[in-house]
């Protein structure tokens, strides 16, 4: 029997124009700067704050005639990734232990750190009762990449499934060197993919755009560099005589997924579309060998040290972006990897992350889920559009060897990340637990572990956005490990009742980043009585919390204290304009508010206090 709707929800509705929204947004914003409402990203991308049906015609992705749009979804058909975790043991026998455990715990694939494999005795120690014809393997950091392939040939000559983390020109953008000189890397790349020839389930060389964004790059940045630096291994190992077809079938790319859930699932859209881009102008003829092969690892530069397991949302937020994005292998760092070496509790909590995504959301199951979001395809569009861009001025100056010779890649990544660690300092990129709503309590400094640094020389150098802040809290733990106590912050709340704690709040959360110990009052009857109170509690500092007009009588209050506790800092909560100077002239040291960079008032605070 046919079935039949009673009724048709849409049809209940009449048809809205774009101009018809328009005005009514207008007629809503009565009067204030319709641009307030466009969302400017850090990569200097304008986003509207809705789309329509027809945002999509003007995308030139979305037009079957451009030939790219199907590279969007992967050509895989269905959503599947690799469940990837990383082994960080060298000694071969504790390594392989540590493999079968987590491939017996839900990991679908492993990568071993290959720096102590200098035989095949190593090798068969490091992968015993480990299948390697059936299970994804991936290893960075050997010796003698070609030595490796040969003796994983040996154990499956049949057919080896995985990747040989190899990045010479990677390393060469870290360190600005070549281990073995620039000749002999090239010809080592050549080895590898000739040698993986029978190997179609095999990578041998891996862009690493993680470096990129590990040291702060943008995401649009970090896609444009990678491109690069992968049409260079093109360019170059065709000049060993290498065709490009089989280079593209061994090479793979490796990103830093951040907590920009949309831009970062739309980043991955986009770099499959443009890697095509750049292989179709060789005339490939296998689309297949067209698709760009994604390792996507959670980013470490957003972590934080501080409420530690609030990194364990950042992770899921980027685990989905990546799933959704269609990457065909996920590494979840642990979440407690920037300050310690992760133990069993979260390596466990990073394996079944990916497991909820499969098992209980069925992320795998759907090809291409964003596809055809209004939002996430002109998003898409954007990224591909400005990263093409970069990608052609790095080629029109000489490519991506000549880019980082000459520093430019090494300063638009240190721009970068300069300009989010000062959106950082100014709250405009909330980390709570670290910038934002910090829990005093929390002590850190012993928990710190001792973490291997292979990076400690590079030139390209990785960094975390909180560091510096985080920095200033550890100083002031070390100060209290020295015998003293945490510096006490005196709260002079007087005057309006609302104004008053608004500004007493802003002043606990802003000197809490820091570690210092508040002391707050629920109000003063004068800012007198306050006076004497803060000169009582011998605080280092005191901060005058009300508004703006109840703080042109503060002086008496003022003189009070500094004649009571000469080195008292006097603080104003606000940054009232019209009597800065006046209340300067008054005795006011410093100024808190929405727009003072925590970080560096924090720095000078320490300074005066004598906290190193």
């Amino acid at each position: 029997m046919e079935y039949k709707p009673t009724f048709r929800l849409f049809e209940e509705f009449p048809e809205i124009s774009t101009q018809q929204w328009e005005a009514k947004i207008l007629e809503d914003l009565k009067g204030a700067d319709y641009q307030r409402l466009i969302w400017k990203t850090a990569d200097g991308l304008q986003l509207k704050p809705y789309y329509r049906q027809e945002d999509l015609e003007h995308l030139t992705h979305m037009q079957a005639s451009w030939g790219y749009n199907e590279f969007a979804r992967n050509l895989k058909g269905n959503n599947e990734w690799e469940i990837s975790q990383i082994v960080q043991e060298h000694d071969p026998r504790k390594a392989n232990l540590l493999a079968l455990a987590a491939l017996g715990k839900g990991a679908e694939s492993v990568e071993f750190d290959a720096r102590n494999i200098l035989a095949a005795e190593d090798l068969q120690l490091l992968l015993k009762d480990i299948s390697v014809a059936t299970t994804p393997l991936h290893f960075s950091n050997s010796p003698c990449f070609p030595d490796l392939l040969q003796w994983l040939d040996g154990l499956s000559p049949n057919g080896i499934k995985g990747s040989l983390v190899y990045d010479p020109l990677g390393h060469y953008a870290l360190y600005e060197y070549f281990p073995s000189g620039k000749t002999r890397e090239l010809e080592v790349a050549a080895e590898l993919i000739k040698a993986a020839a029978k190997h179609s389930g095999l990578r041998v060389i891996q862009v690493s755009g993680n470096h990129f964004s590990n040291a702060g790059a943008s995401i649009v940045q970090e896609l444009a560099f990678a491109l690069s630096q992968g049409h260079e291994y093109l360019y170059q190992l065709l000049q060993q005589g290498i065709a490009v077809e089989a280079t593209a079938k061994h090479m793979g790319f490796t990103f830093g997924i951040g907590s920009d859930y949309f831009p970062e699932m739309a980043r991955l859209r986009a770099a499959r579309i443009l890697w095509a881009k750049i292989l179709d102008q060789y005339g490939l003829s296998d689309r297949q060998s067209m698709v760009m092969q994604i390792h996507a690892v959670t980013s470490p530069y957003n972590k934080t040290i501080y409420d530690p397991y609030v990194n364990m949302l950042r992770t899921t937020s980027e685990a989905m972006s990546a799933a959704l994005g269609g990457a065909d292998r996920i590494t979840v760092l642990p979440f407690d990897s920037s300050f310690k070496r992760p133990d069993e509790f979260s390596e466990r909590i990073s394996r079944n992350l990916q497991q909820i995504l499969k098992h209980e959301a069925y992320f795998n199951k759907v090809a291409d889920v964003p596809g055809g979001s209004y939002y996430i395809e002109n998003l898409t569009d954007a990224i591909a559009g400005e990263a093409w861009k970069q990608f052609q001025q790095i080629e029109e100056m000489g490519g991506f060897l000549s880019c980082v010779e000459s520093g430019f890649i090494k300063q638009a990544v240190r721009s970068a990340s300069e300009r989010r660690q000062a959106d950082v300092a100014q709250r405009k990129q909330v980390f709570v637990g670290v910038n934002q709503y910090p829990n005093p309590d929390e002590e850190m400094l012993e928990k710190l572990q001792p973490v291997a640094d292979t990076t400690a020389i590079a030139e390209l150098k990785p960094a975390r956005a909180t560091q510096q802040l985080e920095a200033l809290r550890l100083a002031v733990e070390n100060h209290k490990k020295k015998g003293f106590k945490a510096p006490e912050v005196f709260l002079l709340t007087f005057g309006n009742a609302t104004m008053r704690k608004a500004r007493a709040d802003f002043s606990t959360g802003f000197f809490s980043v820091a570690g210092y110990r508040i002391l707050n009052h629920t109000g003063f009857a004068s800012p007198q009585e306050g006076a004497t109170a803060a000169a009582k509690s011998e605080a280092p500092i005191v901060v005058f919390c009300s508004s703006d007009e109840e703080y042109a009588g503060i002086a008496p209050a003022i003189a009070h204290i500094k004649k009571t506790a000469p080195k008292t800092l006097i603080i104003v909560a606000g940054y009232p304009k019209e009597m800065v100077r006046q209340l300067e002239q008054d005795g006011v040291d410093y100024f808190i508010h929405l727009r003072a960079n925590l970080y560096d008032a924090l720095s000078r605070f320490n300074e005066i206090l004598g906290i190193a």
